[in-house]
């Protein structure tokens, strides 16, 4: 009786163990870090590393920044999705502006007018009606018309801790004046605008109504006229710079430029609000497809759909393989596709990366401990690894706008100046340099070996044998070389430094070069470059400082090698070149050419090429700069930045975009399939907990049993 009550209680236990074990698999994703109600909804994740500074877009200048910045705010102009080269092409615009060129007389000149002749440029630009600002306090109005919260006493201000606390919203119509106020804003001292002493070298007027504001608050603007900025009609505004500048269309993209209603400042300037960290600064204010519902960037980040969204539909056209590759699937659909965007902060990259692989993450970048597990090279080509491609995750990778480059002091008794004798040693360099060597050593692979200055995707940029650096490489088998060490030897024996033996002192050469890295993490690449200039028989002696000391070397002339980057910000060969244009010398005018770099005939060639429109006659001047460069070497270009972007089959429209950055609206997620995947990803591994049970239910069968086997036979004794 006893064996049979054992087993019987085996039975049940298992029985048991089984049914809670499997309640607990059915479709449950135990290791979910978001609520079972957002499961099927068109939500977006994810992650972000560094709390963005400014959210003010008059302020605001970084990458992280304008991630947020670019779905909530609308320049007039936007680049198109799309196309490649970057085009500009209408946003809250009804057309791209109308420009007309005048004298110093204030007479219109011809289309085709000679640079030189023009005194003022006029950008007419037309709003599109029926653009509304998304809900905010800031436009909600009282019973009698007046606004509700411009005059908040100290009682209501006591009550509220975030903007969600306002009870009321409201909202009007953009209008052509709220881009004429937030271009005053720009140029008001106290706003601090990074762009406001560029920007009086190109508005009429804004260095003057700077001067006149400076003392003012930012509230008493709105009805301060600024010469170069008017409003003339509810949709209709006019902007007048100096000269010609084409690549002023450029700026009006960028948030900069984009509407600011007056009230926001009437709003948040308030006394005691800033103190809530109420601020435009905290909660942007804009007519984009998105608007920030929650800001807390200790924990996460949340842009939500904005309702009062004006339509907007998706491109129709774009690069020839655009179609094949499924770009244009949703072509004219209203946008946007994804309802909300959670941001959550992830400082670590491994919990990052693993939450990537579990599918909680919609899309990741690759981190130097992950680039194994997720990318493999074969024959050249990037590829992803087995277990990547078994999750169908998708690799894209895009070449940035941006360069890093190794620069010589024009004014260097030693490497710089433009005798052949230090031509050919700044071309020997050039050469012993192994740029493709760097990438792949300490990029893995994330970069491309520069032939010029242009990056790809800019215009003005060739690629294949049009566009080699002849002094650094040969064109082989379709694809360019770099020369060979003996070739670099023979330019050093020519520049008198044969075998890398200075001939005033005998010794071998001393360089010195400039860098603010010099931790642990840095010193296999500082060795490197070691190795690569005692390839010539060069002593390469690295000078280590902070970056105020760096900076003031460069300024003052006292650097003789130096490596920096440069970021463009905005797609035209005129934002690389006039790094190394003699009138931006850093020593003699404070400018961008820390190389010091004076070439009278590429001077020339710039002054033509910088305010022409994109042509023939453009491109020819752009290769023949190019050249010039080439030759006198005032930098070697190491390489273009290589962007690798992760991302799983069911975020769709993605298309890298170097200039962009308001590309949400654009992207679509197949929520079914997100589903199905993480299930399938993470469901629960129950079978050692079923063995552990199935154990545990057979020992405690035998333990039961021999308890009454030894209480029977007690009783019996």
């Amino acid at each position: 009786m006893s064996s049979f009550l054992s087993y019987n209680l085996l039975f049940r236990t298992c029985v048991l163990i089984a049914i809670i074990l499997l309640a607990s698999c059915d479709g449950v994703q135990l290791n979910n870090p978001y609520p079972a109600e957002q499961n099927g909804q068109a939500i977006l994740y994810q992650s972000f590393d560094e709390r963005p500074k400014h959210l003010d877009p008059a302020v605001a200048y970084s990458e992280n920044e304008y991630a947020f910045l670019a779905q909530i705010y609308e320049p007039p102009f936007q680049y198109h999705y799309l196309k490649r080269p970057y085009e500009l092409v209408p946003l809250t615009a009804a057309k791209l502006p109308d420009i007309s060129y005048f004298n110093k007389k204030n007479e219109k000149l011809s289309a085709n007018a000679d640079a030189k002749e023009i005194a003022f440029t006029d950008y007419i630009i037309d709003i599109k009606p029926n653009i509304n600002y998304q809900p905010h306090p800031a436009l909600a109005k009282a019973g009698n018309g007046e606004y509700r919260y411009h005059h908040l006493n100290q009682t209501e201000i006591d009550s509220l801790n975030t903007l969600a606390d306002f009870a009321e919203t409201g909202t009007r119509e953009l209008t052509a004046e709220d881009y004429v106020y937030q271009i005053k804003r720009l140029a008001h001292p106290k706003t601090q605008s990074p762009i406001a002493e560029m920007m009086k070298g190109y508005i009429v007027g804004f260095g003057e109504f700077a001067e006149k504001v400076k003392s003012l608050p930012k509230t008493a603007i709105k009805d301060l006229p600024l010469s170069g900025v008017t409003a003339i009609s509810p949709t209709q505004y006019r902007v007048r710079i100096n000269g010609k500048y084409p690549q002023f269309m450029y700026w009006l993209a960028m948030s900069f430029f984009a509407p600011m209603p007056w009230e926001a400042d009437v709003f948040y300037d308030q006394p005691g609000l800033s103190e809530k960290n109420i601020t435009l600064d905290w909660y942007p204010f804009g007519t984009g497809a998105y608007l920030l519902s929650e800001n807390n960037p200790n924990r996460r980040m949340i842009l939500e759909r904005n309702p009062n969204f004006h339509r907007e539909t998706y491109p129709t056209e774009g690069e020839p393989e655009d179609q094949a590759k499924g770009l244009l699937n949703d072509a004219g659909k209203a946008l946007p596709f994804i309802d909300k965007v959670i941001f959550t902060l992830e400082k670590e990259t491994i919990p990052r990366w693993t939450k990537f692989l579990q599918g909680y993450f919609d899309a990741s970048g690759i981190a130097s401990d992950s680039f194994d597990q997720a990318v493999q090279f074969s024959e050249g080509r990037v590829e992803l690894t087995p277990s990547m491609q078994e999750k169908h995750i998708q690799l894209q990778t895009s070449i940035e706008a941006s360069l890093f480059y190794t620069g010589f002091n024009m004014l260097d008794a030693t490497v710089g100046g433009n005798t052949e004798q230090a031509r050919k040693l700044r071309q020997a360099i050039a050469i012993a340099i192994d740029n493709e060597e760097f990438i792949s050593i300490f990029r893995n692979g994330r970069g491309e070996a520069p032939q010029g200055v242009i990056p790809p995707g800019i215009f003005g940029y060739l690629d294949g044998k049009a566009g080699l650096n002849p002094f650094v490489y040969d064109w082989i088998d379709d694809k360019p070389k770099r020369k060979n060490i003996a070739a670099a030897l023979q330019l050093m024996k020519e520049a008198g430094y044969e075998n890398g033996i200075d001939p005033k002192t005998r010794q071998p050469l001393i360089l010195n070069i400039d860098t603010t890295s010099a931790s642990i993490d840095d010193r296999p690449r500082l060795s490197w470059y070691r190795k690569q200039f005692a390839k010539l028989g060069i002593n390469l002696v690295i000078r280590d400082t902070d970056f105020n000391r760096f900076q003031d070397k460069i300024r003052t002339g006292n650097a003789q090698i130096f490596t920096l980057g440069w970021n463009a910000d905005y797609p035209d060969p005129e934002n690389f070149f006039f790094l190394l244009y003699g009138g931006n010398s850093k020593v003699k005018f404070g400018g961008e050419n820390g190389a010091n770099y004076q070439n009278p005939e590429f001077d020339r060639l710039f002054e033509q090429m910088r305010n022409m429109d994109n042509n023939s006659q453009r491109l020819q001047l752009i290769q023949q700069m190019e050249g010039i460069i080439r030759r006198d070497l005032p930098w070697i270009v190491n390489f273009f930045p290589k962007k690798f972007t992760l991302s799983h089959n069911w975020y769709n429209n993605r298309k890298p975009h170097a200039m962009a950055n308001n590309e949400l609206k654009y992207q679509r997620l197949d929520t079914v399939s997100r589903t199905q995947q993480r299930q399938a990803w993470n469901a629960p591994i129950v079978w050692p907990l079923l063995l552990f049970g199935i154990i545990f239910a057979i020992l405690l069968a035998f333990s039961v049993h021999a308890v009454r086997s030894r209480t029977r036979k007690n009783y019996n004794d």
